[in-house]
């Protein structure tokens, strides 16, 4: 499954489904088929995906280049038993982030599964 996050204020953002459900519990959002952030809750969302990243960079501050795996399984497939490569929680919120200040500045809620 693909999710796409859209908004009036910027291009849109493509995501698989699992790692998109995980964006969404990090902003507070339930992981729906069909969501909307409002501009009153882009605040928080911002703040929340925020502390998420610094948090990702934290924990990998330690680790080693050759620490970090390779491959992450695959969920987005309907067997899950693939496995694709590894995405740092960082490189898949920040185009997300983007979003989301974008909408905010701009005060147009940011969607998905419309």
């Amino acid at each position: 499954m693909i999710v796409t996050f859209q908004s009036p204020a910027s291009g849109d953002v493509i995501m698989f489904g699992d790692v998109a459900q995980r964006m969404m519990k990090l902003m507070g959002k339930e992981a729906t088929d069909k969501g909307i952030v409002t501009v009153e809750q882009l605040p928080d969302a911002i703040a929340r995906l925020k502390a998420a990243i610094e948090e990702d960079k934290r924990q990998r501050a330690s680790l080693d280049e050759e620490d970090l795996p390779r491959t992450e399984p695959d969920r987005s497939r309907a067997n899950a038993q693939g496995s694709r490569p590894f995405v740092t929680l960082t490189q898949r919120a920040v185009p997300l982030l983007e979003l989301l200040e974008w909408s905010l500045k701009k005060k147009k809620p940011v969607v998905w599964g419309v």
